[in-house]
């Protein structure tokens, strides 16, 4: 289906500006907070042009747009603050790796926000695109409904440092909530494999198999999300742009080293999941060699106590036994002693 979205734009030219993605907002909802340390205000904008006397303000403003579907409000907020058209196009382009673009006057950064249904224990993910100049931040998101309550909190009531800094601040507290929901991700992912992991050992069975298929996907879709996150945190970290002020810079650190244990938790799960697999193949294997091993030994035995029965079962004339009146019960006996001596030799083998 992505394919055939991607397909849409074949032919045109660059910066061509076409929703690439599923609508997954009914409507574009559109909030603008706008602070400074000694004042507040918030209001839900009807028309995207409701958001541009914000611009040359001296406060810092934050514009959030859920819902990309109506391409002609990304092209109006893009004429208004000066947006390269290639960095209209990768907004929506929901398909976007993470990623960032210094573009002197502003910063583009395109993150993943990951959710997980404890229902059906999914993982979705929504792409978020931030951009922030010196007094404002633009983010993007594909839905209503995230993450970032607590910053607004923090903004309405004066808590924090929010108030006292820029929109360079404000960006990065936006990145820290995506990076702190990677680890609640995990916490229910790391509950999951232990699930998976208690009952292959109890109890291997196929759904075992794919109960850890399923874990090394979502393991597969959260390390796509991160890792190129790493990069990003980095370049921004370490770049010499004036809209990144210098006490924001330790904060950046922090969120990236953050992003680097979620990486190494990622890895680390992956290496279990894989060792998981080795087990469970081993497990059924064991399994199979235990059965194999019980029906060899009956076919054992079963051998010899054929042959008997066989011998005696073709009915000669002339056999000396045949008329005995003991002849019976012997042949009985003389089974059950061969069968009992070997169950004896094997357990002195310890085949048993």
């Amino acid at each position: 289906m992505h394919k055939k979205k991607r397909s849409i734009k074949t032919g045109l030219p660059p910066g061509s500006l076409i929703h690439i993605g599923e609508k997954k907002a009914e409507r574009v909802r559109i909030r603008i907070l706008d602070y400074d340390e000694n004042q507040f205000e918030e209001k839900e904008a009807k028309t995207i042009e409701e958001c541009f006397p914000f611009k040359d303000k001296p406060t810092t403003t934050w514009i959030n747009i859920d819902g990309l579907h109506q391409v002609e409000i990304i092209e109006k907020i893009g004429k208004e603050f000066d947006f390269h058209p290639l960095l209209l196009e990768d907004i929506l382009n929901t398909e976007q790796r993470p990623k960032i673009e210094d573009f002197e006057t502003h910063i583009y950064i395109v993150l993943k926000m990951l959710y997980y249904n404890e229902k059906t224990h999914e993982i979705t993910s929504e792409q978020i695109s931030i951009i922030f100049g010196h007094n404002f931040v633009i983010s993007f998101q594909e839905k209503e409904g995230d993450i970032f309550d607590p910053v607004r909190e923090r903004i309405r009531t004066g808590k924090g440092r929010t108030r006292k800094m820029g929109a360079d601040y404000l960006s990065y507290s936006l990145m820290d909530f995506i990076v702190d929901s990677y680890f609640s991700i995990l916490e229910k992912l790391g509950e999951n494999i232990e699930d998976v992991e208690e009952t292959m050992i109890t109890n291997p069975r196929p759904k075992t198999l794919h109960g850890i298929h399923s874990l090394k996907r979502k393991m597969i879709s959260l390390r796509k999300s991160v890792w190129p996150l790493r990069d990003v945190l980095s370049a921004l970290e370490r770049s010499d742009s004036s809209l990144i002020q210098e006490p924001t810079r330790i904060y950046l650190k922090d969120v990236y080293d953050h992003t680097i244990q979620v990486i190494d938790t990622v890895e680390t799960y992956r290496d279990v999941l894989s060792g998981m697999l080795d087990v469970y193949l081993s497990s059924i294997s064991n399994k199979m060699n235990e059965i194999m091993k019980v029906l060899t030994i009956i076919a054992t035995i079963f051998i010899p106590l054929t042959f008997i029965a066989g011998v005696y079962g073709m009915n000669f004339e002339f056999m000396p036994e045949l008329r005995w009146r003991w002849g019976y019960p012997a042949v009985w006996a003389v089974m059950i002693c061969v069968g009992i001596s070997m169950m004896v030799y094997f357990r002195k083998k310890k085949w048993i």
